[in-house]
């Protein structure tokens, strides 16, 4: 009797997990780069296969069976050994054209990479980019993306990560703003202008805090978790907002706030699998990444 396991494509195993991981058909497909149909065909192979159900449908998106929980270990083992030799066949190739993918948070992706990717383009016009603007923490393993661009150093296995620069940050607010309430010179001052927050997240919060501002989630009238939507609330006079200094000192749309209170450098690092970092491919474009990146951070 033939064995079900013979019938197994990698892929499935991929998709498999990160449903199980993400809950959904929809967020797996985004975390792998794939369409959703394909997911759920990877799916229901894996199922056919098995001879079992995986997953489960409820309110809240797709949890694992009981035999899916069973398998989910054994899976996410297989899955990294063969992201691996992925990994590793793809780092013998070594020729200068393809396409590499690259993933960086939501304020990287829309104010600073794509300057440096259309340099990229201009200087490697064979090497095709995909860019995913992402605040979530890509898999690099499983091929979710080829280099990663943080603002943290990262701390998954089996990758090598290059600290780039520490990147200044500052207040800004919308000219038409400035011009309604004029320059802050005082904290006091600056704590009775208007700000723009984030709604799930506490970091905000907490670093005022730690600068004696004893405030709660109330204290932003208008409130946003989406980095590049809080940039432009930001810009469109909402309120007084942070950013880095190589994105805010270039918009002409804000001016920075005079009286600054002192704010953490935020890290920029940037990683890969080992593996595929000496591809050429994918070490040109690492290069050039590293070079535009420490440029913004200087500007």
């Amino acid at each position: 009797m033939d064995n079900p396991i013979d019938q197994l494509d990698w892929s499935y195993l991929k998709s498999f997990v990160a449903v199980a991981e993400t809950g959904s058909l929809t967020a797996a497909a985004q975390r792998l780069g794939q369409s959703q149909p394909t997911i759920g065909r990877h799916i229901k192979a894996a199922e056919d296969m098995f001879g079992a159900a995986l997953f489960k449908r409820e309110l809240r998106g797709l949890s694992l069976t009981e035999f899916g929980l069973s398998v989910l270990e054994p899976a996410k083992q297989m899955a990294e050994q063969a992201a691996r030799l992925q990994n590793i066949a793809t780092g013998l190739d070594q020729g200068i054209s393809g396409t590499v993918r690259i993933t960086a948070s939501m304020v990287m992706s829309h104010y600073v990479l794509p300057e440096i990717i259309a340099n990229i383009r201009r200087s490697e016009p064979h090497i095709e980019i995909e860019l995913v603007p992402s605040d979530a923490t890509e898999n690099l393993l499983f091929r979710e993306a080829d280099i990663a661009i943080r603002m943290y150093r990262p701390k998954q296995l089996d990758i090598v990560a290059q600290h780039i620069a520490d990147q200044e940050m500052a207040l800004y607010a919308s000219n038409e703003l400035i011009n309604r309430y004029g320059q802050p010179s005082t904290m006091d001052e600056l704590s009775k202008l208007p700000f723009v927050g984030f709604d799930k997240s506490d970091t905000l919060i907490k670093l005022m805090r730690d600068l004696g501002w004893p405030i709660d989630r109330h204290f932003f009238g208008v409130r946003c978790d989406d980095q590049a939507a809080h940039w432009n609330l930001v810009r469109s006079g909402c309120g007084v907002g942070g950013m880095q200094t190589s994105v805010g000192d270039h918009d002409d749309r804000v001016c920075r706030i005079t009286y600054q209170p002192p704010l953490p450098k935020l890290p920029i690092w940037i990683a890969a699998t080992d593996a595929l970092r000496r591809n050429l491919r994918i070490r040109r474009v690492w290069d050039m990444l590293v070079d535009g990146l420490q440029a913004a951070a200087r500007s």
